[in-house]
């Protein structure tokens, strides 16, 4: 098998494991638009958590960054300020879906909801068609 497999294989185990670990000892699934919209909200019950969450994603790149930054090349005409955008823009679409991937598909799947089996579904179909016209329009 592959090397990249393997480290696909390890990455998918820990993020399973992580977001087991969260639902049972917070009682929370790991979505990270769900986390990130509730730190940024009016509620302050809860920000202490939600935030330490964040700056263990912003300081796990950082430190990912610098073992292997060749990860971190952007292979594309994209300025910074662009892929940023596309962040907000992302991340505006998570909140008006109520769930972004990682809720879904890795959380909500494993608790067997079927709203989240339904968005799943949709983003892998939506993924594939796009991928698959722009890769056929784009001639890449």
């Amino acid at each position: 098998m592959p090397d990249n497999i393997l480290w696909a294989l390890l990455g998918g185990a820990l993020i399973g494991f992580a977001s087991s670990l969260m639902l049972v000892f917070n009682g929370r699934v790991t979505g990270i638009s769900g986390i990130l919209n509730g730190f940024l909200g009016f509620s302050s019950g809860e920000k202490l958590w939600r935030g330490l969450f964040i700056a263990g994603l912003v300081l796990g790149g950082f430190a990912m960054n610098q073992w292997r930054p060749a990860l971190f090349a952007n292979a594309t005409n994209r300025t910074t300020w662009m892929i940023a955008l596309a962040g907000v823009i992302v991340g505006f679409g998570t909140v008006l879906g109520s769930g972004c991937t990682s809720g879904h598909g890795v959380c909500g799947i494993s608790r067997f909801s079927v709203r989240s089996i339904v968005a799943t579904l949709i983003f892998m179909i939506v993924g594939i068609v796009t991928a698959t016209a722009f890769k056929y329009w784009a001639g890449l």
